[in-house]
Formats: C-alpha cells, structure tokens, sequence
C-alpha cells in the first residue's frame, strides 16, 4: 500500500512539473502549432524563399518589440517607438546623402543617437516628474513625427549611396543583414536582462519601485536608461528600414509601435512590470511574423488580418491579467 501511494505522488509530481513546463513555454507551443498547420494548409509555407522573408519581415518589428520589452519591464510604456524609426530613418539617410559612401556608419550611428536621445527626453520626464508614461509618450510621438516632416518638408530623402543599403539589404554569409542584426540585439539584450546588475534592478523596478528605492536602487536612472535603450533600438530600427525600402520617409513606421508592443505581450512580458524576457519577446514576434505570412499566402484580406491581430493582443492582454490576479491571490 505504501509503495503505492508512494508511486501516486511521484506520478502526480511528475505530471505537475510537465504541466508547469508546458504553461511556461506555451507560445513555444502556439508557433509550433502555428508552423505545422501553415506547413500542412500551405505548399508554399516551408518553403526556403519564404522562411528567409518571415524572418527578414519580422526582424526590425523583433528589434523594436526588444527595445520596449526593457521599458516595459519597468512597468513603463512607449508608443513613440514608431516616430523614432520615422526621425532616425530620415537623418540618417540625410547623413549619408550629404557625405557619401565614407558617411554610412557615420548615418548608422547618427540614427541610433537620435533614438536615443528621443528616449532620454522621454524617460526623463517620465522619471523625474513622474509623469504618466502613456501621455509623455504619445506626445512625443507626436512631436517626433512632426520633426520628421519638418525636418524633410514632408518629402522623402532619396538618392544617397547605394552602399547604405548592406543595412537592410546585405547578408552576413547566408543570414539577411537584418536578421543578424536582430541576432545581436537579442544576445547583448539577453546577457543585460540576466546577467548584469542593471538587468536585476530593471526587473525590480517594475516588480515593485518602492522596495527597489529602499533596496538601494537608483529608480529614476534606471527607469530613463530603459528609455534611453529603448529609443537607441528603435533608431537602429529605423537605419535599418530605410537602408531596407531605400529611402528615408518622414511617414515610415506608423503603427510599429502596437506590433511590437503586441509581440511583448504575446511573448508573456507583463504589462505591470517585473515579468518577462527577451526570448519571450522573440517568439511573440515570430508568432505575429507566422500568422501574418501564413494569412498572406492563404489570401486572407489585411483588413482580416488587422482584426485577428487585435483578438490575439487582447486575448494575451487577458491571460496576463489572470496570472497577474493568481499571482496576487497567493
């Protein structure tokens, strides 16, 4: 009897850790099962030539999902992501258009200050004044977008040198340039996140900002440097962009900020902070990069597809707030 009962628990322990295994990496499943119903309802799906454009699709949209996966961490928000990718697109190509050929890095690294400084201005504020995060960045959306326009009266910036375009049309061997990119910021982002001090502060602050400040944690700086890296990404994002349609337009990456926010939450970042990963945030951008080629090629309609988007983001929206209420009732 006891041996048993012995082997009844041990089961039933066995059968809880597969359990907890399979609800912690869940989206891994959804794009599993995503890929071999797309494989099986699309010929074309599989196919080398499409594999390699979901992932080129889905690169700069996983670059700027990184970007706001840090403020998000903070228990922040930042809907100017896509004004950014607009301005930095538009000075960078400037820079290059101006300079030539030995300008390109010079017009890769004007775009990423600029981001960057666009997400000082932002964190600042929003840290310093405690200012609503959601309000200071859609002014600021606003007004980047604005700059954008002005600074290019409203016409796009063509013409520059056919080398900046190794940005987002060249390829590292056989990897596309942008996905090698998307690499990089994934891996540098991972290590930050898990293995450095500042990475343990940002979850933190966004687990609950006022035992962080009694902790010793500076949660002002932490909070603006969250902006600050998320602005610097998303001007990468635009350098990328514009290197990617060959030209620097004042109107790109309008609406880029609610797909990268959508494949964080998809990915199981918690908007209330404190929770989450950049893996997950990967797999959240693939999964929207997934059903989007996968509707594509079976010729679904993009006013459809807008609307399936936006029951996947509020059905993610949903399950956090579950788990958020389950982890508070314990």
């Amino acid at each position: 009897m006891e041996n048993y009962m012995g082997t009844m628990k041990s089961n039933l322990s066995s059968l809880s850790y597969w359990a907890s295994l399979l609800m912690k990496h869940k989206m891994l499943l959804v794009l599993a099962a995503l890929v071999i119903f797309l494989s099986i309802a699309s010929d074309a799906f599989l196919a080398p030539m499409n594999i390699t454009n979901v992932v080129r699709q889905i690169s700069i949209n996983g670059i700027l999902a990184i970007a706001v996966t840090f403020v998000i961490l903070t228990g922040g928000i930042d809907l100017s992501l896509g004004s950014i990718v607009a301005l930095s697109g538009v000075i960078s190509t400037s820079i290059v258009l101006q300079g030539g050929p030995d300008y390109i890095f010079l017009g890769l690294l004007g775009g990423v200050l600029v981001g960057a400084a666009c997400g000082l201005v932002s964190g600042s504020i929003i840290s310093i004044f405690k200012a609503p995060a959601f309000v200071v960045t859609l002014g600021m959306m606003t007004i980047l977008r604005g700059l954008a326009l002005m600074y290019t009266n409203g016409r796009p910036v063509v013409g520059f040198d056919s080398s900046f375009l190794v940005f987002g049309q060249g390829f590292v061997g056989f990897v596309p340039m942008p996905v090698a990119i998307l690499i990089l910021v994934f891996i540098v982002s991972l290590f930050v996140l898990m293995f450095t001090r500042f990475g343990r502060h940002i979850y933190a602050v966004g687990g609950n900002p006022e035992a962080a400040r009694v902790s010793g944690v500076n949660v002002t700086m932490v909070k603006a440097l969250a902006y600050v890296i998320s602005g610097a990404l998303a001007g990468l994002g635009g350098v990328i962009l514009a290197s990617r349609i060959n030209v620097g337009q004042p109107v790109a990456g309008m609406g880029s900020e609610l797909d990268a926010i959508a494949a964080v939450v998809i990915g199981g970042t918690s908007l209330s902070g404190g929770t989450g990963s950049v893996a997950g945030t990967i797999v959240g951008a693939l999964i929207i990069g997934v059903i989007n080629n996968g509707m594509n090629l079976m010729g679904v309609s993009s006013d459809w597809q807008q609307v399936i988007l936006g029951v996947i983001i509020i059905v993610a929206v949903l399950i956090d707030i579950t788990a958020n209420r389950k982890k508070f009732s314990k």
